[in-house]
């Protein structure tokens, strides 16, 4: 009989090895597909300028919406390229397709290269206005990953900027007009977000942070938690107001009763930040939190149906 712990070693009956992920795969996630839902925005001029009714605008939006999940996976790219070592020092961006090495430099240049001129071609047949800010986005994240990622404060300021873009590009593909509200509550909703990611990569890198990316060595925890507080309450404010005081809304101010939702869709992101380590990627707490997701979701419908039924 043989040796049953040399039976073990014998590489005819070893445990296989993990699959590895396919090319078009590595391809799928190098593009972020989790990241598209930040481009939900560009649905928002459409419902809050209560055009949600006409087929011929959402289809607009629609394809504006497609047009920036396209530009934002070439710049994610492009990103990926220029973090790359730094990404392999990540206990998490290291399993990125490009730091992992199931896609290689050039097949990511390519990918980016044919995104990016899609997304610029497409968006030129959706007008100059939503063209001019389809591009004005993807120079602003392509300076952002090349050099202003690296200027403190200024850094989380081209993040938040990027969410006005697409709030901005929703409302010129329908060609209704853009609200002052809608950019003062997407600044401030998305300075909380980017302070808050900055905010889980200090604490999960920890004293690596500074070799990982120079710029967490200008951030504190205190320091962040005080712009946070600063960012929570000026956010909740602002959407407050608008909900008694915007031009379109009911004139019973009804839209006062979602005011609950957002105060616990902020304090339910806040536990997760500061009691499960969470912030570090928005969309995976979005998408992984049923309490956050369920909130979003019943504001917006109740948001719809006070913005359509009650006016």
């Amino acid at each position: 009989m043989g040796d049953p712990e040399t039976s073990s070693l014998d590489p005819a009956v070893a445990l296989p090895r993990p699959a590895r992920p396919s090319l078009f795969l590595g391809l799928l996630r190098a593009c972020r597909p989790k990241q598209w839902s930040k481009n939900v925005l560009l649905f928002f001029g459409l419902i809050f300028a209560l055009k949600l009714t006409d087929p011929v605008l959402v289809g607009r939006a629609i394809a504006g919406f497609l047009v920036f999940c396209a530009a934002s996976s070439g710049v994610y790219i492009i990103n990926d390229l220029v973090d790359l070592e730094q990404d392999r020092l990540h206990p998490r961006k290291r399993l990125r397709p490009l730091a992992a090495g199931i896609i290689t430099p050039g097949q990511a240049i390519s990918l980016a290269s044919i995104l990016l001129v899609g997304a610029m071609v497409a968006g030129l047949a959706l007008g100059t206005g939503f063209a001019a800010l389809t591009i004005l986005y993807v120079v602003l994240t392509i300076l952002y990953s090349l050099r202003l990622k690296h200027v403190v404060l200024i850094d989380v300021f081209i993040l938040a900027a990027g969410f006005v873009l697409r709030a901005a590009a929703g409302a010129v593909v329908v060609g209704v007009p853009i609200s002052p509200w809608l950019y003062v509550c997407t600044v401030l909703a998305s300075l909380f977000l980017g302070l808050g990611k900055r905010r889980q990569e200090l604490l999960l890198l920890s004293e690596n942070a500074g070799n990982h990316r120079p710029i967490l060595e200008e951030y504190s925890l205190p320091l962040l938690d005080q712009l946070i507080v600063i960012v929570t309450a000026a956010t909740i404010m602002a959407y407050s107001l608008y909900t008694f005081s915007a031009d379109n809304l009911p004139r019973d101010h009804s839209m006062m009763l979602t005011i609950p939702f957002v105060l616990y869709g902020f304090f339910r992101y806040l536990y997760l930040v500061h009691q499960r380590g969470g912030g570090g990627s928005p969309e995976d707490i979005l998408l992984g939190d049923l309490p956050l997701l369920i909130t979003v979701v019943l504001w917006l419908l109740t948001a719809i149906v006070i913005l359509y039924v009650s006016r």
